[in-house]
């Protein structure tokens, strides 16, 4: 790594480049080629599918932000993590009335969304809160206590309650070691599964928490930027969310509102790194709340609509060539028109891999599909397993992925002409939560100062 404002220079690059063993294993990477029989996209038209005509009343959307500031607290490379997930309803309905009316009063514009956040501030390396033994441990109990002190409802289940509902799906295993490491004095050293606070087994009998099971501590580093540990636990939160809020619908037996609400969620329907298993769980529950709102609102065929969007990455980038056509030019695709994809087209096409095992299969609960809007929009979508058949990535048939036609009807109406391939839920999700890069910073270490300048004070 440079000193700072020290550049690099040419040297280095040329002695790179001409370097055998970078020559050796650019030869031995392997190129895509066209194969005599390429996998082919199964394409359908909005107008095929007989849509409906529905259109939801309500959108719920959900995005995240994070970022990571120092602090001083007497120890070097010590830094806070900031997360904040804003949940935005959008009234649907209202903004096409005031569409319509154009030009629309500002003021009756900004009453179509509400918006609530989650925001938290967690350990990073060389903070230790109370009267924890080190930053791993206070940021486990950081995690533990920010799930035990959200919720919906005052009076419904916390997002630890849901949390733990969807631990429940997980097979115990002896896999996953004790948070205290070689302090723990059981002899296998074996983390023990249990709910909300409890104490290890062993003579030393400290604290475990539930929120131990997703792991992310594990990747917390003693020294410098724990980023991952951030974009893991505002990944997880997001995700966590959006089931605690179904949940909470059914607890207060409002599920027949789904005939009427949407719920985008920014990024695939997946959950990826040491919380991966969570995937499994959420599209388990997932299932069995579609199951019960079909009860709830007499109507056996109904299943809930839930997406995800990605805003970028390699489907992001394959749409976007596929745009182009074979000579370059742009708007090559037919509108309103979905993509449908396969695993043996996704790794033939896009992500190379010559695994048995279906793509996405220990992380995602949700398949995805290429959508071109009316507008020329370009959106990758992700629709969620609502029941065994849809998991099928070997087939692509339109009953595989729930209310297809319903979201294609949906963005078209959604889709943003401020930003390119943007819709305006997501947009609106991301202005609540996203946190200015430089500004963000500075106004978040002045707290962070300002707080522990005061517990200082406090102590002394």
């Amino acid at each position: 790594m440079p000193y700072e404002d020290e550049f690099a220079h040419y040297k280095p690059l040329k002695r790179v480049s001409e370097s055998a063993q970078v020559k050796a294993l650019l030869a031995r990477a392997q190129v895509k080629i066209n194969s005599p029989a390429p996998v082919l996209l199964k394409t359908i038209a909005l107008a095929d599918l007989k849509p409906s005509g529905w259109i939801s009343d309500f959108v719920l959307a959900v995005d995240g932000s994070m970022a990571e500031v120092p602090v001083k607290n007497g120890y070097p490379s010590a830094a806070v993590g900031y997360v904040t997930v804003a949940s935005v309803l959008l009234d649907v309905a209202k903004m096409m009335r005031l569409d319509a009316q154009r030009p629309a009063d500002p003021k009756e514009f900004r009453t179509i969304q509400n918006a609530e956040s989650i925001d938290a501030a967690l350990p990073g390396s060389n903070v230790v809160v109370d009267n924890e033994l080190n930053a791993v441990g206070s940021f486990r109990r950081a995690l533990f206590e920010l799930f035990q002190s959200k919720r919906v409802s005052e009076n419904g289940e916390s997002l630890l309650d849901t949390y733990e509902a969807l631990l429940k799906y997980k097979p115990v295993s002896d896999r996953q070691k004790c948070p205290h490491g070689e302090d723990c004095l059981r002899p296998d050293q074996n983390y023990q599964r249990g709910d909300s606070e409890y104490t290890c087994s062993c003579l030393q009998a400290r604290s475990l928490f539930s929120t131990d099971a997703l792991r992310i501590h594990e990747s917390m580093k003693p020294e410098g930027s724990n980023q991952s540990v951030l974009t893991q636990t505002m990944s997880v939160l997001e995700r966590v969310w959006v089931v605690h809020f179904l949940r909470t619908l059914e607890q207060e037996k409002l599920l027949p509102v789904l005939q009427r609400l949407a719920i985008v969620l920014d990024g695939p329907l997946a959950v990826f790194d040491d919380p991966a298993w969570l995937s499994s769980s959420i599209k388990s529950e997932l299932s069995r709340i579609n199951d019960a709102a079909k009860q709830a609102i007499h109507d056996d065929k109904f299943e809930m609509l839930l997406c995800g969007i990605e805003k970028s990455g390699a489907f992001m980038e394959h749409l976007t060539e596929l745009d182009k056509g074979p000579d370059g030019e742009s708007d090559a695709l037919p509108r309103q028109t979905a993509m449908l994809l396969t695993d043996d087209y996704i790794k033939q096409r896009i992500i190379f891999s010559t695994s048995d095992r279906e793509y996405g299969r220990n992380t995602y609960f949700g398949r995805k599909v290429f959508y071109k809007a009316a507008s020329g929009a370009l959106i990758v979508l992700n629709l969620p397993f609502l029941n065994d058949s849809h998991k099928d990535l070997k087939r692509a048939e339109v009953n595989q992925f729930p209310r297809l036609a319903d979201t294609m009807s949906l963005l078209d109406k959604l889709v943003s002409a401020r930003y390119c391939n943007a819709v305006t839920p997501i947009i609106s999700a991301h202005a609540e939560a996203a946190i200015p890069m430089n500004l963000g910073k500075r106004v978040l270490e002045k707290l962070a100062r300002q707080l522990m300048a005061e517990a200082a004070k406090a102590k002394a």
